[in-house]
């Protein structure tokens, strides 16, 4: 099983990213998928998820109206579109693949990828 997330990187307050996350060694359209993050010194938290065939969708508070979760099963594929970054999404984000959306809020997804770093910074 690999989860491989991509797309991080240094953007000013108000840029954009899009993060990917390629999944590969389980049947990905059975999952339910979400982004999480953990800042310097902070718990992992919950940012967004996606059911198992897009229809539904979820976000943390904080994230809502400027970040877009969607899935593409055909590449077995997870991406976090991110706009007007602010400071405080500096974080390390991680992909990961569960069975649903209260497995993901209660953080216990059955795999995990390794983080790809967001520093929102001028």
């Amino acid at each position: 099983v690999q989860l491989q997330a991509s797309g991080g990187g240094l953007v000013q307050p108000g840029g954009s990213l899009r993060l990917s996350c390629a999944a590969s060694g389980f049947t990905f359209d059975n999952y339910y998928m979400g982004w999480f993050r953990q800042a310097p010194g902070k718990e992992r938290e919950f940012v967004a998820g996606i059911s198992w065939g897009g229809g539904s969708t979820y976000y943390v508070d904080s994230v809502k109206g400027r970040f877009t979760i969607s899935r593409d099963n055909a590449k077995n594929t997870v991406y976090l579109q991110m706009n007007s970054l602010k400071p405080e999404d500096t974080a390390v984000y991680y992909c990961a693949a569960g069975p649903t959306l209260i497995a993901a809020i209660k953080g216990s997804m059955d795999y995990w990828g390794k983080g790809t770093q967001v520093t929102v910074s001028s």
